[in-house]
C-alpha cells in the first residue's frame, strides 16, 4: 500500500462519523436520555476530527519542495492537536447540557429502543478504530492513531452511558442519567490532554521510539566490531516520516570510494530497519583530533 492510500481510512472515519451522529441522535430523540445526547455531541467532534485527519493526511502526501525540502509529513500533528482541542470543546458542552438535568431530572422513554441503536453506533465505531490502530502502526501515522484513540473514547463513553441509561431505567434514579454524561466528559478531557501532548513533543522534534533507536545501535555496533566508529547520531520523527543523521569515523587512509560504499551500506541497512526513514551520513577521518569537536552530539 502507498503513503498516499492513507487517506482512505481518513474517508472511513468520515462515514463512520456521519453513521454514528445519525444513530446517536435519533438514540437520544427516542429516550430523551442527556446521557445519549452527551454520545452524540461527541460524535459531531469525531466527524470534525475525520474531516480533518483527511485534509492533513492529504497535506502530508506531498512530496518535497523548494520551499519544504523535508516534506510535510509534520501537517499530521496539527490534526492530532486540533482533534485534542476539538475534545475540550466537546466535554464543556456536553457538561452544559447535562448541568440543567441535574437541577430538573427528567424520565427516560423506550430505553430498550434507545439502547440498541446506541450498541449498535457502538460497534461502527469499534471496527473502524480498529482499523485505523492497525493502519497507524504500520504507517507510523499520527493522525490516524489520534483518530483511532479518539472514536475508542467514543466506544468506552458509549458503554458507561448504556450502562447508566441501564441503572436510571432500573433504579428510577433520573439524576444519575446527567451524572453519567459529566463522567464522560471528564473522561474525554483525558484523552484531548494525551492527543495535545503527543502533538506537542511531534512538533518539538522528538527523537524517534527508543526501540527503533536501539535498531540504529545495532547496526552500528556491528560495523564498529571492524574498527569504524559513529558518534553525532541523532533522529527525529516527523509523523510518518523518520530522519537520522550520523558521522561516519573512517579509517585516513581509505580511498573516497571506499569511505561512500560503506556509508551508503549504513545508510541502506538503516532504511530496512526503519521504513520510511532519510538518512544523512558525514564521513570523517578516524585519527584527525578534530572529528571529535562535535561528539556532545551522540544522542
Amino acid at each position: 500500500m502507498t503513503e498516499g492510500s492513507l487517506t482512505r481510512f481518513a474517508w472511513l472515519s468520515v462515514a463512520a462519523a456521519i453513521a454514528t451522529i445519525a444513530l446517536k441522535t435519533w438514540a437520544w430523540w427516542v429516550t430523551g436520555s442527556v446521557g445519549l445526547l452527551s454520545d452524540a455531541i461527541e460524535s459531531l467532534v469525531n466527524l470534525a476530527a475525520a474531516l480533518m485527519a483527511l485534509w492533513m493526511l492529504t497535506l502530508a502526501e506531498r512530496p518535497p519542495d523548494e520551499e519544504h525540502a523535508f516534506g510535510y509529513t509534520k501537517a499530521e500533528y496539527f490534526s492530532s492537536g486540533l482533534e485534542g482541542g476539538m475534545i475540550f470543546i466537546a466535554a464543556a458542552a456536553i457538561v452544559v447540557t447535562a448541568a440543567p438535568r441535574l437541577l430538573h431530572p427528567e424520565p427516560l422513554e423506550a430505553v430498550g429502543l434507545g439502547l440498541a441503536i446506541s450498541v449498535a453506533a457502538s460497534v461502527i465505531n469499534f471496527g473502524v478504530a480498529w482499523a485505523l490502530f492497525r493502519a497507524a502502526k504500520r504507517y507510523r501515522s499520527s493522525t490516524l492513531e489520534a483518530d483511532a484513540h479518539h472514536l475508542m473514547t467514543d466506544v468506552w463513553t458509549s458503554a458507561g452511558v448504556v450502562a447508566g441509561v441501564i441503572l436510571v431505567a432500573v433504579t428510577g434514579w433520573h439524576r444519575l442519567d446527567p451524572l453519567i454524561a459529566i463522567l464522560v466528559a471528564l473522561n474525554i478531557l483525558w484523552t484531548g490532554l494525551g492527543l495535545l501532548r503527543r502533538s506537542a513533543l511531534g512538533l518539538l522534534d522528538k527523537a524517534v521510539a527508543p526501540e527503533d533507536r536501539q535498531r540504529i545501535r545495532d547496526i552500528l555496533a556491528r560495523h564498529e566490531a571492524g574498527g569504524i566508529a559513529f558518534h553525532a547520531l541523532r533522529t527525529r520523527q516527523a509523523a510518518g516520516r523518520s530522519f537520522v543523521s550520523l558521522h561516519v569515523l573512517v579509517p585516513g587512509d581509505w580511498t573516497v570510494q571506499r569511505g561512500h560504499d560503506l556509508a551508503d551500506a549504513i545508510e541502506r541497512e538503516i532504511r530496512s530497519a526503519l521504513p520510511r526513514t532519510t538518512v544523512t551520513t558525514h564521513l570523517e577521518p578516524l585519527e584527525d583530533p578534530a572529528s571529535q569537536d562535535d561528539v556532545e552530539l551522540n544522542g
